[in-house]
């Protein structure tokens, strides 16, 4: 594998952490997006034998922070006690920006350049803001200017209860600006492609509650730690997960981005949520200066461009990418994480590569990547139960498969993620539980 490895030095995975998932209510949640990160991170660190000033760096992927939340990044770092000394940034690539943030602090760590990175991605989507339209901004912007009486009045009664009318942030943000087209009626255009009909995104919808559900009965969701808030609110767990939904619940609610013709409902899409999840990476030096167990390495990134319309194909080229650099097969793959944008979106990456004549057109493959075993497949869930904070995603479904592989004693995962866009993005992880020599 080292023939083509794009990592100079190896980067270990040597702990990690997430707050609960928080379904979004309606109004803003109890945590900011640096409040989720800080009550991740805080333990996280407590129980490292070296102190938070010790880190090289901190990134931060994040997607829509609030306006006093500029660099967010920086923000977490000073709350977390890591001092002025250590830098910190933010990274934003939509969907996967806490995977782009655990890929930069890769490149730095593989580089030389750092040894201790804290590294992960964070997203309070429920206070996405409501924004003034252009007609309120220039209506305010010409009553500001006036600066006569008879010119404040003059404007003042040019005033329409249109101006009042909100835009609201995250649907401009789910919204693809080159072609109009928000993340939902993406989805639609895959189900159409591939034939992927109702009953099926419902089937797995279920079977992701259901999973996620058995996962937190039986302690799996160990990365998963208590979050409170400063009017005493406190949140233990995913609170997104509906364990009781059914095939008939599921099939009462009707599509969402396309209503008269379209089968993606809200029921077989991700949900908008909070949450936080953060990673420590580390090179070989940190580990044995520190004495850090080790969970995985991170074997290399892949990132992929796609058309924007077909945005939820983007895991399909990354990881094939991925896979051909290492002259690896599906099968040299013990488990799958692949980020449950839509029921759909998964669907139509299965599919696509269970497809010869799309794999061979497209992806440039003599033949069809083949089926990817469901057991082996975002086995504890996925973001359809659990939700989707934009900025975090990519770093939580990283978190997951290190636990993954650890507790099935398996070797190799990937987790993969589309991209708002057009892109995709896909890491290789390896178990393993000792540095190399």
């Amino acid at each position: 594998m080292e023939a083509k490895n794009n990592m100079r030095r190896d980067v270990y995975i040597v702990d990690g952490a997430r707050t609960p998932f928080l379904k979004a209510r309606g109004k803003p949640g109890a945590l900011s997006a640096s409040d989720l990160a800080v009550q991740a991170g805080r333990e996280l660190l407590a129980r490292q034998p070296f102190s938070p000033t010790d880190l090289d760096e901190v990134v931060i992927g994040c997607v829509m922070p609030n306006p006093d939340e500029a660099n967010i990044g920086r923000v977490i770092a000073l709350r977390l006690g890591c001092g002025k000394t250590v830098p910190a940034w933010t990274v934003q690539r939509n969907c996967a920006s806490g995977m782009q943030a655990l890929d930069s602090a890769c490149k730095d760590i593989a580089t030389g350049r750092h040894d201790l990175v804290l590294a992960g991605g964070t997203e309070a989507m429920s206070r996405a803001p409501l924004l003034y339209n252009h007609q309120m901004v220039n209506w305010l912007s010409g009553l500001w200017g006036a600066k006569t009486a008879g010119a404040k009045l003059k404007q003042l009664i040019r005033f329409r209860p249109a101006n009042l009318v909100p835009v609201v942030a995250l649907l401009k943000g789910l919204t693809d600006a080159t072609i109009g087209l928000n993340m939902g009626q993406t989805a639609e255009i895959l189900a159409y492609r591939f034939g992927i009909t109702r009953e099926q995104m419902d089937a797995f919808a279920l079977e992701s509650h259901q999973r996620v559900a058995a996962a937190q009965a039986q302690g799996y969701l160990t990365e998963v730690l208590p979050a409170f808030g400063t009017t005493g609110d406190y949140f233990i767990q995913d609170d997104g997960v509906r364990p009781d939904t059914t095939m008939e619940k599921l099939a009462t609610l009707k599509p969402f981005f396309d209503k008269k013709f379209g089968s993606v409902t809200a029921g077989n899409s991700s949900q908008v949520s909070d949450g936080a999840a953060l990673l420590l990476l580390a090179s070989k030096e940190a580990v044995k200066k520190y004495h850090l167990p080790v969970l995985a390495r991170i074997a290399d990134v892949e990132w992929a461009g796609v058309d924007p319309s077909e945005m939820g194909l983007g895991p399909v080229y990354a990881t094939s990418q991925l896979l051909q650099r290492y002259n690896l097969h599906k099968d040299d793959i013990d488990y799958w994480e692949i980020n449950e944008a839509f029921a759909a979106q998964v669907l139509a990456c299965l599919a696509a590569w269970e497809s010869e004549e799309y794999c061979r057109e497209y992806l440039g493959l003599q033949q069809a990547l083949g089926k990817i075993d469901p057991s082996r497949l975002n086995i504890d869930g996925g973001a359809v139960a659990l939700g989707h904070p934009v900025g975090a995603s990519g770093a939580r479904i990283a978190l997951h498969m290190v636990t993954v592989l650890k507790r099935q004693n398996a070797q190799r995962g990937i987790a993969t993620i589309c991209i708002g866009g057009g892109q995709g993005g896909a890491m290789l992880i390896e178990n393993i539980s000792e540095v190399s020599v």
